[in-house]
């Protein structure tokens, strides 16, 4: 009998010794860049076999614009342009691969700007603010977004990127070398929906017809 009472005393103690110590976790906030990541789907990122992607071109035109198929699994990427196709991988690349990387970093970060804020390293971001953004002159959300001086293709370079209270980027500004005044000030518009990553279609300026387009998307997941 003093063995059961023993017994069942050493199993109280033990759960709520495993009680305390669950209840002791601390729980974890979500940053900016992790919300914005996350109200474009970035939670639906890990399955992703293969995203592919138009950037730039006409729409009249389906062989304009650099077209990319990228598995981001294995980075094994394919960069097909006026009719020519290159193929590589990046994590064993050379001259002829490290230029067209070039181009696939800046294309893949006007579609994927809002995971590139957790992706990428030698950054800092700062804390929202509000502000008036240039294009539509709406008061949105503000973070600025600074890559380090070192490493990387445009090292320096800043974006001041615009979001309503949902966290979907609606503009954003770039300050080439982080200048004072925007090297670039364009919209987020026409977004859709692909296998739950969302993307911005149109890119626009506020002057003239000027519209930077992302064309043929198409996210492939894993069965």
């Amino acid at each position: 009998m003093q063995k059961l009472f023993f017994l069942s005393f050493l199993i109280i103690i033990a759960s709520c010794k495993q009680a305390e110590e669950k209840k002791e976790e601390p729980i974890k906030l979500l940053t900016t860049a992790e919300k914005i990541a996350n109200a474009h789907g970035f939670e639906n990122w890990q399955k992703v076999k293969t995203f592919t992607f138009t950037f730039g071109g006409k729409m009249e035109d389906p062989n304009s614009g650099r077209a990319w198929v990228w598995n981001p699994k294995t980075n094994d990427i394919k960069l097909t342009r006026n009719g020519e196709a290159t193929e590589y991988n990046r994590n064993n690349m050379d001259s002829t691969a490290l230029k067209s990387d070039r181009g696939f970093i800046n294309d893949k970060f006007w579609a994927l700007i809002p995971f590139q804020l957790v992706w990428d390293e030698g950054t800092t971001i700062s804390e929202p603010t509000k502000a008036e953004s240039p294009i539509k002159k709406q008061e949105l959300n503000k973070i600025i977004l600074t890559y380090s001086n070192k490493g990387g293709y445009t090292p320096g370079d800043a974006y001041d990127i615009y979001f309503d209270n949902s966290f979907i980027i609606r503009e954003w500004s770039f300050r080439r070398g982080n200048a004072p005044e925007p090297t670039l000030s364009n919209t987020f518009e026409d977004y859709q929906d692909f296998n739950g990553i969302k993307i911005a279609l149109s890119h626009k300026r506020d002057e003239g017809d000027w519209n930077l387009l992302l064309r043929n998307i198409k996210v492939e997941l894993e069965e």
